[in-house]
C-alpha cells in the first residue's frame, strides 16, 4: 500500500500548503475542497491518513465523518482533524472511536510531520498483517 495523505479542507491555501510540505516529504497527498469530494476518493479506494477540517461549508468535517462510517469507507484510514477550533464540541459526540488526533491550527510543522509518519506506519504494520 502506497504511503497516502488526503486533505480535506475548503481553503486553497491550506491545501495547497499541504500539498508543497508532504510532497517536500515524498508523500502522496490527494486534495479534496469538501466532504463531499473526500467522500468520492473514498468510495474509489483512498486509503491512508485524512487531515480533516472541521469548519467546511455544506457538509463540515464531523458531518463528513459521519457519512464515512455510515458508508463502511472508514476501514484503512485514519481521521485527523486539523482545525483552528480549540475544543471539539458537542458535534464530535459519537465519533471519538474514529477520530485518532485533533491538532488545533496554528501547530508545528515538524510536530505535524512525525504525527503523519507516525500515522502511516501505523497503517503499514496493518497492512503487514493482513
Amino acid at each position: 500500500m502506497d504511503s497516502r495523505i488526503m486533505i480535506v479542507d475548503d481553503e486553497e491555501m491550506i491545501r495547497e500548503a499541504a500539498e508543497m510540505l508532504f510532497q517536500a516529504e515524498g508523500i502522496d497527498l490527494v486534495s479534496a475542497s469538501s466532504g463531499k469530494e473526500c467522500l468520492g476518493y473514498l468510495e474509489s479506494g483512498f486509503r491512508g491518513v485524512i487531515l480533516m477540517d472541521v469548519m467546511m461549508p455544506v457538509m463540515d468535517g464531523w458531518d463528513t465523518i459521519r457519512e464515512i462510517v455510515g458508508n463502511g469507507l472508514y476501514e484503512g484510514n485514519i481521521i485527523v482533524m486539523l482545525t483552528a477550533m480549540d475544543a471539539p464540541g458537542d458535534k464530535m459526540e459519537g465519533l471519538q472511536e474514529y477520530v485518532t488526533d485533533y491538532i488545533t491550527k496554528p501547530f508545528y510543522i515538524q510536530s505535524l510531520l512525525d504525527s503523519i509518519h507516525y500515522y502511516l506506519s501505523l497503517l503499514q504494520t496493518e497492512g503487514d498483517v493482513t
